[in-house]
């Protein structure tokens, strides 16, 4: 049989491994295009919260000099001191506030040229020509300004459109802040449940391909490996479905968003702000590229461990009988190691690339605060506005940190990906005919036709052999081990496809046959039996609903089995371990003919099946196997002469090759192979 192979670090999946993942999405078109839309609506409500502060700022916490509009009556203006006033609205006359010393001085009764000049004058720096803390006195370009102290009630007074503004922006906020939180909670919801279900039928697709791989496959990768596909591997895509592309999609929407409004609101501040790009997107793409390559090493180490783990764990009784504790510890240890370094490896990476993105982000920043306080002092922006852009170089940076991150997990992915589609990609050699051959029922004739077969390139097990098996007859197979006896077996259930020659069941090419109804006519006990997690009855049926309890303990009686079954606590509802570790071998023996006799087979292949049958448990079947062989083709392979006495023919391999073959009694009268191993037996008992 072919060795296992080694995984190798530098996988690299040939195909398009971006539109091979967008496939699964395509399937779930309605709620990934829902979701797009709640992060529009999200980052909306993130773009906008600033303005709303900003507003807040200029007209009605900084704006208190904004004149106000001397008006008629109305529900929307301001009384104050017998007069109606609107703030920022127009009129032939105006009022107006200006702060000198923390005192708040009231000017009425100013025209529109007034008003302006005044308004110029508070954003400025100026000095009065005369102020005792309750009145004022300016000139201004040969204009003469008077005005009054205000009082802190009056002062209310006439801000209360400022202070009912605030509320009216605060309430707002507060709304929108609700209606993002939906929408993120309704968004992240849609998302996990349709990546649980992408992840549910990538697992689901796995296993059934991999039950569809010929055991060529199996005997080349362990079994560890394959768990970590369908296991670890398939959860690392989760994310990536669930939570990394939508996200890549906020980041880039809110990057593209951000950098609009910053143009929008002072495209000169906003060059200033995007001065550091270059540098994020050098950084970027060095660390995308040497996370995939990290990453794949952390998946091979993982898969590797985890082979181990199923290996030895499986083996743990050998172990232990040779007292290897010691040395396998070493050997784990090594291997934990090797994936510590890895992930070490990836952390640096990782723990080195954030913390040089936040530098860059806070250089912006200090870049934005200077240009802006020198725009702020020369009027050109307001703070407001100023307030907004340091908003948004926060806000700006961070996506794009959160693209670097996600990035990483979507390598992650990516090398995950990689490997499950390497998998799935894995070719079935064992494949069927267009219009295969079916048929209800079988007569049971097999034949050997020049058959030559290897498991691995010219290494032939089986070199022209032939023969015919009747139907209804028993033919046993002997020989040394390693003749080529087991390899029949294989190939009869066409497990394993030949190189020349042929195959025949019932002079029909077993390649021309249906591999399903090929193997429902045959029934394999092995001397190696497989017993699964879960109780007797399940063992016998697995999990062929078809075969009723009464078949069950039908054919459990029929080979004996029923007398240690009826004996359990629970009979046939009896709890197995894995493995059928609380059953002796004998036990587990008995199960599998009754297993195989449920099913009721035509042919019934029997690859040394009572090997581990003591002698009086061996006595209990002998009856059973002979009416189990009767009507059906039946092929043993055993070592013990004893047992195939009364084989209607007996074939002797020997390096492959068909040597003898015979009745019990003619093979000892031929005086050949089979006569040396019968004495041989004979004397050595």
């Amino acid at each position: 049989m072919a060795m296992m192979v080694e995984e190798k670090d530098d996988i690299h999946y040939e195909g398009n491994l971006t539109s091979r993942l967008m496939k699964y999405i395509m399937r779930y078109p309605k709620p990934m295009i829902f979701s797009l839309l709640l992060v529009l609506a999200v980052i909306g409500v993130e773009l906008f919260r600033p303005t709303l502060i900003a507003d807040a700022i200029d007209n009605h916490i900084e704006g208190y000099n904004i004149p106000y509009a001397v008006v008629d009556e109305s529900e929307e203006a301001t009384l104050f001191r017998d007069t109606y006033l609107i703030k920022g609205g127009s009129s032939d006359q105006y009022a107006q506030l200006v702060l000198y010393e923390d005192v708040y001085y009231y000017f009425d009764t100013l025209t529109s040229q007034e008003s302006n000049v005044l308004y110029e004058l508070s954003s400025n720096t100026f000095t009065p020509v005369k102020c005792d803390g309750k009145s004022i006195e300016i000139v201004e370009k040969n204009l003469t300004f008077t005005g009054e102290a205000l009082s802190v009630p009056e002062l209310k007074q006439l801000r209360s459109s400022d202070l009912n503004g605030i509320v009216r922006i605060a309430v707002i906020y507060g709304v929108l802040m609700i209606l993002g939180m939906v929408a993120s909670v309704m968004q992240t919801w849609t998302l996990q449940k349709t990546g649980q279900q992408i992840i549910y039928e990538i697992r689901q697709e796995l296993y059934d391909h991999v039950h569809a791989l010929p055991l060529r496959f199996f005997d080349t990768h362990p079994a560890g490996r394959i768990v970590t596909r369908i296991t670890n591997d398939v959860e690392s895509l989760h994310d990536m479905y669930a939570n990394i592309l939508v996200r890549l999609f906020r980041s880039c929407v809110k990057i593209i968003g951000l950098a609009v409004v910053m143009l929008m609101l002072d495209w000169k501040l906003a060059l200033y702000s995007f001065v550091m790009l270059p540098v994020i997107l050098i950084l970027t793409y060095y660390f995308r590229t040497v996370s995939r390559k990290l990453y794949r090493v952390v998946r091979t180490k993982i898969s590797t461990l985890n082979t181990f783990l199923s290996e030895n764990i499986s083996g743990m009784r050998l172990i232990q009988i040779f007292a290897r504790e010691q040395k396998k510890y070493e050997e784990f240890e090594e291997r934990s190691h090797d994936l510590y370094k890895a992930y070490v490896r990836e952390i640096m990476n990782f723990a080195t690339f954030r913390p040089l993105i936040y530098l860059v982000s806070q250089i912006a920043l200090v870049i934005v605060l200077f240009k802006g306080s020198n725009y702020v002092i020369l009027q050109t922006i307001s703070i407001g506005t100023m307030y907004i852009f340091i908003n948004y170089i926060n806000s700006f940076f961070e996506p794009i940190q959160d693209l670097a991150e996600q990035f990483s997990t979507l390598q992650n992915a990516f090398a995950s990906a990689e490997k499950i589609f390497t998998l799935l990609d894995e070719k079935n050699t064992i494949v069927e005919t267009e219009n295969a051959y079916r048929k209800q029922d079988i007569q049971g004739k097999i034949e050997f036709k020049n058959v030559w077969f290897a498991y691995e390139g010219d290494d032939y097990v089986l070199r022209d052999v032939s023969f015919v098996i009747e139907p209804g007859k028993t033919v046993a197979f002997v020989g040394a081990t390693g003749a080529g006896k087991s390899s029949i077996l294989n190939l009869i259930g066409r497990y394993y496809d030949i190189q020349k020659g042929q195959i025949l069941i019932d002079d029909v090419d077993i390649k021309e046959w249906s591999i399903e109804a090929l193997r429902g006519f045959i029934g394999q006990v092995q001397q190696d039996v497989f017993i699964f997690t879960g109780d007797i009855k399940s063992n016998i049926r697995l999990l062929n609903e078809e075969i009723s309890d009464e078949k069950v303990s039908e054919s459990a009686k029929y080979v004996n089995a029923a007398y240690f079954i009826e004996n359990l606590p629970n009979q046939y509802d009896e709890a197995v371990s894995e493995r059928g570790s609380t059953l002796s071998a004998g036990q587990r023996q008995l199960l599998s003919f009754a297993r195989t006799l449920a099913f009721d087979p035509k042919i019934l292949v029997m690859d040394e099946a009572t090997a581990n049958i003591d002698t009086e448990t061996e006595l209990l079947i002998q009856e059973a196997l002979e009416k189990m062989m009767d009507g059906r083709t039946t092929i043993m392979v055993a070592h013990r002469l004893s047992t195939i006495q009364h084989a209607d023919n007996i074939i002797v391999m020997h390096k492959g090759k068909v040597r003898e073959m015979g009745t019990h009694q003619e093979l000892l009268a031929q005086d050949g192979i089979y006569r040396k191993l019968y004495e041989l037996q004979l004397y050595t008992v």
